[in-house]
């Protein structure tokens, strides 16, 4: 009598899954940026993620964890286009900062392949204290630091802060709420207009 094969733990990949890791990781979190970006934090659940995916909910706990985790791991991809801020602050000089700053994040959020994660990301904090922290760690660790690194000055991390607070508040009228004459407004136009309000939070006195 041949003995019986040995039970796979619950949860675990077989060795099939395990050889093709990367792949269904890849699918899981393409597939959570959709659910995110449709449903926003709230509805999206771990078992819609894994149904999306086309793997079973024990799979997506197994790479990633808790659904927290996933949308961190998600955002992470999805805001990897801002995290070149701080090389636009840094590339060139210091009284041409704002301008340089101001057009690099405006460029990519008039681009629609990198707008639509970020409206996602944005729906999903606004929405959701769970998701908003994820993403305020995100933005302090990744971004607003690396930035106030680049400022020679003693409150860089609050002028990094302001800059940012005034251009994501401007994303929020423009392409979130989409308030007019804002919303249609030539990019040149608001860039002409908030570049010197940056630059002031970047390097006033």
């Amino acid at each position: 009598m041949t003995d019986a094969a040995p039970r796979r733990g619950r949860g675990r990949p077989t060795r099939t899954q395990t050889e093709a890791a990367p792949a269904t990781r890849d699918r899981i979190l393409e597939a959570a940026r959709e659910e995110f970006s449709e449903r926003g934090y709230e509805k999206t659940s771990v078992r819609g993620i894994a149904k999306a995916a086309g793997v079973d909910s024990a799979l997506v706990h197994h790479y990633f964890g808790t659904k927290e985790q996933v949308f961190e791991a998600a955002i992470e991809v999805a805001f990897a286009p801002a995290l070149g801020a701080p090389v636009a602050v840094e590339d060139g000089p210091l009284d041409a900062v704002g301008e340089r700053l101001t057009r690099f994040i405006l460029g990519i959020w008039e681009n629609p392949a990198t707008r639509t994660p970020l409206l996602a990301i944005l729906r999903s904090a606004v929405n959701n204290e769970t998701a908003a922290a994820v993403f305020r760690r995100l933005v302090a660790t990744q971004l607003l630091r690396r930035i106030a690194g680049q400022l020679d000055a003693p409150d860089a991390e609050l002028r990094a802060e302001l800059a940012a607070a005034q251009l994501v508040g401007i994303a929020m009228l423009r392409y979130v709420i989409k308030v007019e004459p804002l919303a249609s407004a030539d990019p040149e136009q608001i860039v002409a207009r908030v570049a010197p309000v940056v630059q002031g939070h970047l390097t006033a006195p």
